[in-house]
């Protein structure tokens, strides 16, 4: 007998049910004192793991050519800390009818945080997008992010900053810089290990989304923030977070394409360009709103899970595309090729 398989053109596959699993099983069981933080310290060490398994596969040039691309940064920026916070004013007209102050309030801060840089990263890879551009473009918007969306959040909303700090940027450094030098320099001697076994670089891949999916959810549960907020309002943010993401990834993908990008560059502007930051909105939001902190954050949280899901459809289905020959890419960058086109589908 032949296995049952869900028809091709429904937008779900067995990773979506994994993230819906484990969205499931924060709900139930989150991770509270020890175990939190042994969660969030897992969480932190796949994400530097994953980064130094970038670094090692990825060459150098590779590397140099991703880090030279200065349009597609300049884009990804744009969309983060212009567009973004554009499209976060346009919504005060919905205050108060469709969302209270404090939601909206949340919702704006949501518009004015990062993008993500492993989420991106990973699906940018999924995707066979650009993945040295993708990670320079997080690692650029994660350092600017630090002085921008404080000074932001204090011109936008009317707190007070003190947000940003030499603490945040050491962590930065930590997590993703130093593993990915570290990846770069190990690469003579593990690079043809990694490369060959590509498929495990994708479990890397997933799994790492999923445990910052649990250790974002767990923490949301804890602190009790989803009882704050009464059923109708919240499926209204829902439907408004909805239309916000679907506009961001439509204006990424043909927006890249009017600016003659190739697929791989469009695939890295769409998933960077699109995304916001968890792990950095919550210690910003932490310093901007005080005691109202976990509210605030209500907004990021839940469109950092409907991001993930979503983008993962995306991904799965651009993993399929056929192969594009980037003419305009390099016609445009003359002797620059199309960095990680040839990154592998996982």
């Amino acid at each position: 007998m032949k296995r049952l398989r869900l028809p091709s053109w429904m937008p779900i596959d067995p990773y979506i049910l994994l993230l819906l699993g484990t969205v499931g099983l924060a709900a139930l069981l989150p991770a509270r004192g020890a175990a939190a933080e042994v969660a969030s310290g897992a969480s932190t060490a796949a994400i530097a793991f994953l980064f130094f398994l970038y670094g090692a596969r990825l060459s150098t040039r590779e590397a140099l050519d991703g880090l030279k691309h200065w349009r597609l940064h300049v884009t990804v920026l744009a969309c983060t800390f212009v567009v973004f916070p554009l499209l976060g004013l346009a919504a005060r007209g919905l205050e108060p009818v469709f969302l209270s102050h404090s939601l909206y309030t949340g919702l704006l801060f949501l518009t004015l945080v990062p993008s993500t840089i492993q989420s991106s990263i990973a699906f940018t890879s999924m995707a066979r997008g650009n993945v040295p551009a993708a990670i320079c473009a997080g690692s650029f918007s994660s350092l600017a992010g630090i002085v921008i969306t404080p000074l932001l959040a204090a011109s936008l909303l009317g707190g007070s900053v003190g947000g940003f700090s030499a603490d945040a940027v050491w962590k930065i450094v930590l997590q993703l810089l130093v593993p990915f030098v570290a990846g770069q320099l190990a690469r003579r001697w593990i690079g043809g290990f990694v490369t060959r076994h590509k498929r495990i670089l994708g479990l890397v891949d997933r799994a790492s989304i999923l445990l910052v999916v649990y250790v974002a959810f767990s923490e949301g549960m804890v602190r009790g923030i989803w009882s704050q907020v009464s059923p109708l309002r919240l499926s209204g943010l829902l439907v408004v977070e909805a239309v916000l993401l679907a506009v961001m990834l439509t204006l990424t993908w043909y927006g890249a394409k009017l600016l003659r990008f190739g697929r791989a560059d469009r695939i890295a502007i769409q998933f960077a360009g699109s995304k916001k930051s968890l792990a950095s909105g919550l210690p910003m939001a932490s310093v901007l709103f005080g005691a109202e902190a976990s509210l605030a954050v209500l907004p990021l949280m839940l469109f950092h899970q409907m991001q993930l899901m979503v983008c993962a459809v995306i991904a799965k289905r651009r993993s399929h595309d056929p192969e594009e020959a980037d003419v305009t890419e390099r016609r445009d960058e003359g002797t620059r090729t199309a960095v990680g086109t040839g990154t592998h589908p996982v």
